[in-house]
């Protein structure tokens, strides 16, 4: 079978079909190859009797993710805040303490200091990176060369707050603190409008969810390309030494094109012979690119049990044992099917991929258990979940991680077409890279590109500001004075060393932290 069309998007998830959509809307012939039976990508809606609908993929969005919010209008898919009401739980040192607000308050005077100051510098740090050239930056070798564990571990000094700082990185882009560029992750965060907007729920990144859930986006989207989207076509071959460029997939199905829109995760393109070959720091770059690791898992009850005890069903959970990292209250927005969201991230997920769906459920509803205080946890009457690191079509998730001394080095060729192949995904964006957003706005990036080459749209027209959503807007994040300008720990140890004795019990204390032996626990 042979087909002609003027754009071959490679991959149906939120980019490619962005992509797909806004060529098709501009008058041109497309065609959608997507490897799996499903479009969606790294969004996946699952429906049944016990659940109705849950999202086993990408699923939460919040005020500056203004092109989704704006596709979503657009496809009549409504969204719904994700329960904050009442407390978080903190559980650290197989305690569980209250906590309100974005980040949680802590008692102790040193650790406060020093998470503070992790925030504060981190946040500083970010403004120096260029959004759309990371590589530009002022110290970008210096902190490319740098892990997150070493910037911690510079940065921070007191252990509970190295925990929660490692639990940050560990959550936001499902990798380890030394898997990832210090560079890198200042510059994903500052993508995400930095790292109070990233980690909150209200006001932030995880504020809201699709009523229906995300994976309505795409499906709505095939529904309007109709048989332009093809289904379980692995495309193993793109060429483009002749007039035409020859897309074949998996079954032996033959595309000829004027573009192709590469809107997989940058690895997988290996998977697929270029003719030409690609460009040597392209072919370079997608072998550096790992994707994190991270196993979703919703646990649902006959009541959620949490709200009786005045709990919002969020927690945080720095317990390296601990199968679950972080929790959020799943429960449908009317009030029905009562459900925890838990995320097992990184290292864990490596551990607790050996076994088996019944073995992962019971150690999560015992953690439960433990964190709530309550023996409810016990008895969930559903158990869901998804594994990414096992997806061959995807790698992991939620992103392609860029370990130290890669985004200096390759990076500025993430977005560079290759001869008559565009790039988009959401590793490409310039704005909430990692999530749908960054997917929305690569993929109608990547199109415009293409528009732009056949002359239909200027070069400054490629990239276009969104106005912000009418429904969602973002409030500041403001900070304290106090925030501003308390010191760091060793910047209190200086202040201090005025006095020999003060100087004493200072670094006997924070000896003592650093070592472990008393805890800087969150109460």
């Amino acid at each position: 079978m042979s087909s002609n069309c003027d754009v071959v998007v490679i991959g149906g998830g939120i980019s490619g079909m962005s992509a797909a959509k806004l060529l098709f809307e501009s008058g041109l012939s497309v065609a959608v190859l997507e490897a799996r039976d499903r479009v969606g990508g790294r969004t996946f809606t699952i429906r049944n009797n016990q659940v109705k609908y849950v999202d086993v993929g990408g699923a939460y969005i919040g005020p500056t993710q203004n092109r989704i919010l704006r596709l979503a209008k657009e496809l009549g898919i409504e969204t719904y805040k994700v329960n904050v009401a009442e407390a978080f739980i903190v559980h650290t040192n197989g305690k569980s303490y209250p906590a309100h607000g974005t980040f949680p308050a802590v008692w102790n005077f040193l650790v406060h200091l020093d998470i503070n100051n992790f925030w504060r510098t981190m946040d500083g740090m970010g403004k120096e990176i260029p959004p759309e050239a990371p590589w530009d930056a002022p110290h970008a070798d210096e902190w490319d060369k740098m892990t997150m564990k070493q910037f911690i571990d510079k940065h921070c000094w007191t252990k509970a707050a190295k925990e929660f700082a490692t639990l940050f990185v560990n959550v936001n882009v499902t990798s380890e603190t030394h898997e990832v560029s210090a560079l890198w992750f200042l510059w994903y965060v500052k993508l995400c409008g930095g790292s109070a907007r990233i980690f909150s729920v209200t006001n932030g990144g995880q504020e809201r969810k699709f009523v229906g859930g995300s994976g309505q986006i795409t499906e709505k989207i095939m529904e309007q390309l109709k048989d332009n989207v093809k289904l379980e076509r692995p495309v193993i071959s793109v060429d483009q030494s002749g007039d035409d460029v020859i897309v074949e997939t998996l079954n032996h199905e033959i595309y000829k094109c004027r573009y192709v829109i590469s809107a997989i995760p940058p690895n997988l393109t290996t998977k697929i012979h270029f003719k030409p070959e690609l460009p040597t720091k392209r072919n370079q770059l997608i072998q550096r690119l790992p994707m994190g690791s991270v196993i979703k898992c919703m646990m649902y009850y006959k009541e959620a049990f949490w709200k009786k005890m005045g709990f919002c069903g969020g927690t945080l959970i720095m317990d390296d044992e601990a199968p679950i990292s972080v929790t959020l209250d799943d429960t449908k927005p009317d009030g029905s099917i009562p459900a925890l969201m838990g995320f097992i991230l990184t290292r864990k997920a490596f551990r607790l991929a050996e076994l088996s769906k019944e073995e992962r459920k019971r150690k999560i509803c015992e953690l439960y258990a433990k964190v709530f205080g309550s023996d409810e946890a016990l008895h969930p009457v559903h158990y869901e979940e998804k594994n990414w690191s096992g997806e061959q079509y995807s790698g992991g998730c939620y992103v392609a991680c860029f370990p130290p001394g890669i985004i200096s080095q390759y990076g500025r060729v993430i977005r560079q077409p290759a001869g008559r192949i565009y790039f988009a995904g959401t590793e490409t964006a310039t704005q909430w890279s990692g999530y749908m957003e960054g997917a929305v706005q690569a993929g109608e990036r990547a199109a415009r590109e293409i528009l732009c080459s056949m002359g239909k749209i200027s070069e400054n027209e490629i990239w276009v500001p969104e106005p912000e959503s009418k429904d969602v807007p973002a409030l500041p994040f403001t900070t304290t004075f106090w925030e501003r300008n308390l010191p760091s720990v060793p910047g209190l140890l200086t202040f201090l060393g005025c006095s020999a004795i003060f100087t004493s019990l200072a670094a006997a204390g924070l000896f003592a932290y650093k070592k472990g032996f008393i805890s800087g626990e969150y109460i």
